[in-house]
Formats: structure tokens, C-alpha cells, sequence
């Protein structure tokens, strides 16, 4: 497999201030480029860019995954176990409601992995997720 570079993702908000303090201060994403109607951020090594939409409103559908009714439009980041569990108390404590609480899925079996998703100020819906063992990222 070819060398990994970071992914690009871009996505509709409604407001830049309010995404600006979710994804910097909240999530401290660093601030890249930007202009009056898209902000770039550094996500976790990856460039994402907010592109103002104002007034957009979105029904989202949901799939079941593990029990769970997943958003099926969400993205988000892997992180290493102690970054996930770190991130899950951050959020915990400055009150961040879940859209699906910290949890396990897939206990004891392939692909068994730790996630959570919240919602940016615009209803985008973000999922953390981490693997004990990188190995099973992809495993089946």
C-alpha cells in the first residue's frame, strides 16, 4: 500500500464563528487558511474545510450499527487509545451532549472499538473512534 497522506474533507456549516470555537477550542483543531465564507483546519493532521452555508438544514438518516442508530453522514478521526479516552473526558466534563455515548462496539469480537459522536454547531456529526490494536482497523 502507497504511503498515507492526510485526507481532505470539506462540509457545510452555518456560522464561522461558532465553528471556529467548536473545532479550535473545543476540539483544538489549528486555524489554516480562510476567506469570508470557508475556514481550513487542521484536524488531527488532516485538512478540513468549513464552507459557510447559512440556513441549510438537513434531515439526517440513520443506519443500526451494534444496536446503535448510526448518522449515516458523519466523519471523524482514529485516535490512539489514551488520546480517545482523553478526548471522551474533555468532552464529559466541558458538558458536550453525545449523539452516541462513549462506548464499545463490537465487544469481544473483530473489529472491536471504542467511539462516540457529537454534533458541530451546524448538526454536522463528528465520530471519535479508537482501536486497542491498530491491526483491526480493517480486519473482517
Amino acid at each position: 500500500m502507497a504511503p498515507t497522506f492526510p485526507f481532505h474533507l470539506a462540509f457545510p456549516v452555518q456560522d464561522l464563528h461558532t465553528t471556529r470555537q467548536f473545532y479550535v477550542e473545543l476540539l483544538g483543531a489549528k486555524e489554516g487558511r480562510s476567506s469570508s465564507t470557508w475556514v481550513d483546519f487542521n484536524f488531527f493532521g488532516h485538512q478540513i474545510t468549513a464552507h459557510l452555508e447559512p440556513g441549510a438544514q438537513r434531515v439526517e438518516p440513520a443506519n443500526l450499527v451494534d444496536g446503535e442508530a448510526v448518522p449515516v453522514r458523519h466523519f471523524g478521526v482514529i485516535l490512539d487509545w489514551d488520546r480517545w479516552q482523553e478526548l471522551t473526558t474533555q468532552l464529559q466534563r466541558q458538558g458536550i451532549p453525545f449523539v452516541i455515548e462513549p462506548q464499545i462496539r463490537f465487544a469481544g469480537q473483530v473489529g472491536e472499538q471504542a467511539t462516540l459522536f457529537i454534533q458541530d454547531p451546524s448538526g454536522n456529526v463528528l465520530e471519535f473512534k479508537s482501536f486497542r490494536s491498530p491491526d483491526q482497523i480493517f480486519a473482517h
